[in-house]
Parts: structure tokens; C-alpha cells; sequence
């Protein structure tokens, strides 16, 4: 009989209702997820998750033990809670994490330190230094890390991958990418905590790009410059709205990423998002263009329910979507889920060796999967920890240039 893992959610905000809960729910039915704990910084999104109908429709029965418990006060928080849950899981269970960018670090590493496996949401960490350590203390305790790029798992990043590596594009020479999420973030959590000392657009999601670009041509980044615009979020603080970078690959190659916070809420997608790669053949020229937004399906609605509150809608039922199968309520589809369900299947499968005790057997399958490449772990994606270190470096410093050094100790120059 197979072993369940057993998962902590750590944080429980918009990426843990939109992709990561439902995503584990249906683990947990199909067999392969044990508990599911939910630690957040005090009830109310904990609350939310808890009330959700859609959940409740799609995964009826099922539930997550809250940390802090419901019946706490909204007004109390408890930002130490996650370590002691932690402490308190059994040894090489999983441990999402689903924190602001610049909580990531201390949160590995407790989970690390609790000897526990790891999935982290993007970007793992701001500093090449720290992915370093992770992989490290990680391998040397046979422990299993993953980041969760899901344009990784797009069926058509996938195509992409395979047709450049077969010589079917040529070299990839120019591209442009772009990544506009709605307005109505600047309304959200994001005000308390997306600002412009912290981090910034392009590290929030333009990373998305750079890694994708990075997963089909394995072409390494070398030097980038990204400008940012501030403004006021409603309560006052202070973010990078608005961030475009220019980034200079091995090769010689240019990819520009345009990102922000701004798509409008009236539009029909609930995003605005795509890249074109243009690559060079023998006297010919060759191209991949793929409109993530907009998957060829529209909807017009006789209500408001559109994902950006408006009656007509691009729809991307390649993401994640809950849909009806053949079992109870419904379950999830699309590459957001896939790329959950790789890592933690994963982490099942170095738990279900025989003799997986044993930190050598568990070490050569990190291995494995570290070398296969298409999991993102530290190993074998740390080019965007010096993109995300980069980024902050040139933007920060109003778009000025800046380098990325590999060899025995691979670093930023500025």
C-alpha cells in the first residue's frame, strides 16, 4: 500500500485559493495526500478558504485543519505559528510555500530545518546565495525542493521545448514577452505587502518569462536592465506598478518582458499575457508565438461571473479549471495543476521507495529529476535567482546595467 504525504500550506492567500488548495483536495482524494494543514498569518483568508462553495461543491467532505484556529479572533496574529506546525509534522512530509517573495528564505529553510520536503511558489528566493544553501541543505538531507513554474507544464511550452532541442526552430534570436495582471491586485493584499522596497513586477511574474525562454532554449541569461514606475497603492504605500526589462542572453539573443499591475478589470481576459521568440534557421527565419491569455475560447455571459467581472470573457480553461469528471463534485484540469501535482507526486514517490530511509537512495532520485529539468528545483533553475537578484539590483537603481557572471561561483556585477 502506497504511503500518503501528508501537506502544509504555508500562507493562504490569493495563489493558495486560485491553484494550490483544490489542486491538493483532489491529491488528497485520488490517494496520494494525506492531512492537509493551513497556516496563515491570523483567520480571515483561512475563513474564506474554509467557506468557499466552489470547494465545498467540487470537493464535498473534505476540509483542511486551520492554523490559526476559526474561532481566533480576526484581529490576532500569529506570524511564528507555521514554525510550530512544522515542528509537529512527521519527518519527509510536504511543505508548500505561499508567502510574499521575501519571506520565502526563512520559510524553506524552517521547513528544511523541520526535515521536511519542500514546493515553493516562484520565485524560490531573491538571492542566488540563498537558492545555493537550499539546494545544499536540501541534498544533504535527501529532501526534495520544487518551484512551481507552471508555464513548465503548458502542453505548448512542453512542444516548444521538445521541437527547439530538436533543431525544428534554428537559434532563437529576439523575443518580446509580456505579463499585465488586472487592476483590481492594487486593490487586494498586494498593498500590504507587493512594495517597492520588497519587490517589483518583473520579479513577480516577469520571471515567468525569462524562466520559460530559459526551459525551451536552455540559452542562460547574461546581462539585463529593468525600469520600473512607482505609484501609490489605495492605502498609500508605495509599488512598482509597472516594470520592462531587457535581458541579454549567451547567445546574444534579446527578450524583453513587460509586466505590470493594470490590465484593465472591464476587459474580456482576466490577464493580458503571451510571448513570440524569433529565431534564425538556415537562410530562414523561424518563430513561436503563444497568446496565453486567450486560448481561442470566448464567453458571453447574462451575468457578471467573468473572472474580471465583466459579461464577456477570454477564457483559458488551460490554467486550472474545476470541471465535471466522472467522480463526486468535480475536479481540476490544466498545467497550473499539473505542475502541483508533478512535485508533490514527487515527493510521494521518494517516500514510497523501498528503503527510503536510506538518504542515499532518495538523493540519487532528486537527482533525476534535477537533471530531467522539467520540474524546476534549485538545482537545475538557479539562473532565476541571479535574474530575480539582477532585476532588483538594476531597478532599484534606475535601470542600470547589470551583469550575470557564471563559472566556479556564479554572481551579479553592477
Amino acid at each position: 500500500m502506497l504511503k500518503k504525504i501528508d501537506v502544509t500550506i504555508v500562507g493562504g492567500g490569493m495563489i493558495t485559493n486560485d491553484l494550490l488548495l483544490p489542486s491538493i483536495y483532489h491529491l488528497q482524494r485520488t490517494g496520494i495526500v494525506g492531512k492537509i494543514n493551513i497556516c496563515a498569518l491570523n483567520n480571515q483568508p483561512l475563513k474564506a478558504l474554509s467557506e468557499n462553495k466552489a470547494f465545498k461543491e467540487a470537493f464535498p467532505g473534505q476540509n483542511f485543519t486551520p492554523y490559526p484556529p476559526l474561532e481566533e479572533k480576526l484581529e490576532n496574529n500569529f506570524p511564528e505559528l507555521y514554525k510550530k506546525v512544522l515542528l509537529k509534522m512527521k519527518p519527509r512530509q510536504a511543505v508548500v510555500v505561499a508567502m510574499p517573495d521575501q519571506l520565502h528564505y526563512q520559510v524553506v529553510m524552517e521547513a528544511l530545518g523541520a526535515n521536511q520536503h519542500v514546493l515553493a511558489v516562484k520565485p524560490l528566493v531573491l538571492k542566488y546565495d540563498q537558492a545555493e544553501e537550499i539546494k545544499d541543505l536540501a541534498f544533504s538531507k535527501g529532501l526534495f525542493v520544487g518551484v512551481e513554474y507552471h508555464k513548465r507544464f503548458d502542453r505548448r511550452s512542453l512542444e516548444a521545448r521538445k521541437r527547439y532541442r530538436d533543431g525544428n526552430f534554428g537559434e532563437f534570436k529576439m523575443g518580446e514577452a509580456k505579463l499585465i495582471e488586472p487592476w483590481l491586485y492594487r486593490h487586494s493584499n498586494f498593498q500590504n505587502w507587493f512594495t517597492a522596497d520588497k519587490t517589483d513586477p518583473f520579479t513577480y511574474i516577469g520571471c515567468h518569462y525569462v524562466d520559460l525562454v530559459y526551459f525551451i532554449t536552455g540559452l542562460r541569461p547574461v546581462e539585463l536592465t529593468v525600469a520600473g514606475i512607482k505609484d501609490k497603492f489605495p492605502n498609500g504605500k508605495i509599488g512598482y506598478m509597472w516594470a520592462q526589462g531587457r535581458v541579454h542572453l549567451e547567445n546574444d539573443a534579446l527578450l524583453t518582458v513587460s509586466t505590470g499591475l493594470g490590465y484593465p478589470d472591464d476587459g474580456a481576459g482576466s490577464n493580458d499575457q503571451g510571448i513570440t521568440m524569433y529565431c534564425e534557421g538556415d537562410d530562414c527565419g523561424s518563430m513561436i508565438k503563444h497568446n496565453d491569455q486567450f486560448r481561442g475560447v470566448s464567453h458571453s455571459y447574462v451575468d457578471n461571473i467573468g473572472v474580471a467581472g465583466s459579461k464577456f470573457n477570454f477564457i483559458n480553461p488551460d490554467f486550472f479549471r474545476l470541471i465535471p469528471w466522472e467522480g463526486e463534485g468535480s475536479r481540476p484540469i490544466g498545467y497550473g495543476y499539473d505542475s502541483v501535482t508533478a512535485n508533490i507526486n514527487s515527493m510521494a514517490a521518494i517516500e514510497n521507495l523501498e528503503n527510503a530511509d536510506n538518504i542515499e537512495l532518495r538523493q540519487k532520485e532528486i537527482k533525476k529529476i534535477d537533471d530531467k529539468g522539467i520540474i524546476a528545483t534549485p538545482a537545475n533553475s538557479s539562473i532565476n535567482e541571479l535574474v530575480v537578484e539582477a532585476t532588483r539590483e538594476s531597478i532599484e537603481n534606475n535601470g542600470k546595467l547589470v551583469k550575470i557572471i557564471y563559472g566556479d561561483h556564479p554572481r551579479i556585477e553592477g
